[in-house]
């Protein structure tokens, strides 16, 4: 038997050598490898001298030869081939082990493009294909996890069972596809293509299988974008507790995006991936106590996230209750130490946690057969204005504190699923009313709550933001009746003078964006 090894990751490989030598098998190598084997005492035979012919143009050229390939696509029950082999003068090659040039790691430490595609591999994904395709007659080995697998087999039997070899035909293929994406992934950023291409291949690496899904009965896993992931979920360290649930990594996704539009000390509280409670302050403390009075109903085994360091004084508030997970950039000592002290919360330590995504990043919805991708949701308001040009369509302007609540409102609004209507006063939702089917239902909803919590008195004064345009009159109507003085909607409804008629009857402020935040 003969076996061809050339790796990169080089992980396990002299031990591996060294095992697959002591059962007589002859090793052919390549480069790198060649020297890592030889050096460590291993008797190996060149490529060279298998192909007659000399490596060239700085290693690309050394295994694309038919002394190679033919000994590794010859079908031994073929007796075509096999004679053929004989008239060659070619050895067949039983076992491939190749792992590919490290283009994954080039793209995530930015090296420039020259070096970048100077690390696409050609050679090593023929030689795995050609094997692959081949499995009835040649082992072949992507990842250093499986090679014990393979000694074994060869220790006990002599040989590498058929259905092993099917199982790493299988991962050969896997792995080769993904690497053609990432390549894919790249030339289209570096080309700088924002459009949605005809075909579309994704990849992603598995990070954990869950318990299960959304529910017991389903079946889960955690993948993550292969990316530089500062401040992602995806880059999160479990500093206590039990491994997340597909429901706890879903619903913590949701308050990591809307504290990520914040830059102030902030607190957000979320439930079924929806804010419950949002806070505001120059301190995280008076955040988190705000984000937690706005609802302390709902926050119970809810998910609190921080964009500030979790001190001892808030440790001990958020202890006073049950949540799930608590995520910040960084936990003091003594804050740790106080929320460690409860068995089964979840701590996260998510650096970077204010770093937004890359705007040309995509969401991705299942349907049924098929998928739909947009590009994120990246902005708060229209490229062609800041806030500060923001169009108040009602005779009254805001003041500056119902401004500041108003762009709030509409912080929290554009990550609350649709039908939705927030109510914020000093820095505070006071008022959440996600999912309706109708956005009346939603703004009754809203004030509803608004009262059960922090009382009718409360309204008087606060801001309310809607994620689309009023249709009707109706939630401007109510807006006024609970006291309510400013409102912050995109516009573009045919019957927008109505909302503005109410909001000027009732000496209200109205701002329109110009742009909408449905999340469905």
């Amino acid at each position: 038997m003969r076996a061809l090894i050339s790796v990169s990751d080089k992980t396990g490989i002299i031990e591996f050598a060294q095992r697959l030598s002591s059962l007589g098998i002859e090793i052919i190598s390549t480069g790198g490898t060649y020297n890592v084997l030889k050096n460590a005492g291993i008797n190996i035979k060149g490529i060279s001298e298998v192909t007659g012919f000399p490596e060239c143009l700085n290693g690309r050229v050394k295994t694309l030869h038919p002394n190679i390939h033919a000994g590794i696509l010859a079908i031994r029950s073929n007796d075509e081939h096999m004679k053929q082999l004989s008239q060659l003068n070619i050895d067949t090659i039983d076992l491939v082990i190749v792992n590919l040039y490290p283009f994954k790691q080039t793209v995530l430490r930015n090296a420039d493009r020259q070096e970048t595609i100077e690390n696409i591999d050609i050679g090593g994904p023929t030689m795995l294909r050609s094997a692959a395709k081949n499995y009835h007659d040649v082992a072949v080995a992507v990842d250093p996890d499986d090679y014990e697998l393979i000694i074994k087999e060869l220790e006990e039997n002599n040989e590498v069972s058929l259905d092993t070899k099917f199982y790493l035909c299988s991962k050969v293929f896997d792995h080769t596809a993904q690497y053609d994406a990432l390549i894919a992934a790249y030339m289209k950023k570096e080309r700088n293509d924002s459009s949605f291409a005809q075909t579309i291949t994704l990849t992603y690496e598995k990070l954990q299988d869950m318990r299960y899904g959304e529910n017991p009965h389903q079946k889960a896993a955690f993948y993550k974008e292969i990316s530089n992931s500062k401040g992602m979920l995806t880059s999160a360290v479990k500093l206590h507790g039990k491994e997340l649930s597909f429901n706890n990594i879903n619903d913590t996704n949701g308050a990591l995006e809307l504290l990520k539009e914040f830059e102030e000390p902030a607190a957000v509280v979320c439930k079924h991936a929806n804010p419950c409670g949002v806070g505001t302050s120059d301190n995280i403390y008076d955040a988190y106590v705000k984000a937690y009075s706005a609802d302390p109903t709902s926050i119970f085994g809810g998910i609190v996230l921080f964009n500030r360091e979790i001190d001892e004084r808030t440790a001990e508030e958020i202890n006073k209750i049950f949540v799930e997970i608590v995520a910040a950039p960084s936990f003091s000592e003594d804050a740790l130490k106080i929320l460690k002290s409860k068995k089964n919360i979840r701590l996260l330590l998510i650096e970077n946690i204010t770093e937004k995504p890359d705007e040309n990043s995509c969401d991705i919805k299942k349907v049924s057969g098929g998928i739909l991708i947009q590009t994120i949701d990246s902005k708060l308001f229209p490229d062609f204005f800041a806030e500060s040009e923001i169009k108040t369509v009602t005779s009254k302007e805001p003041t500056e504190q119902e401004k500041r609540d108003l762009f709030m409102a509409w912080k929290i609004v554009k990550h609350t699923k649709s039908n939705a209507i927030v109510i914020v006063k000093n820095g505070q939702s006071i008022g959440i009313a996600p999912g309706q089917v109708n956005r009346i239902w939603a703004c009754k909803q809203a004030i509803d709550h608004a009262i059960e919590f922090s009382g009718a008195d409360s309204l008087k004064g606060a801001s309310m933001a809607s994620d689309a345009f009023f249709p009707f009159p109706d939630c401007a109507e109510e807006a006024a009746k609970a006291g309510i003085t400013a409102v912050i909607q995109p516009g573009g409804s045919l019957k927008d003078n109505l909302s503005i008629e109410v909001c000027n009857k009732n000496n209200m402020s109205m701002l329109f964006t110009d742009m909408r935040h449905f999340k469905h």
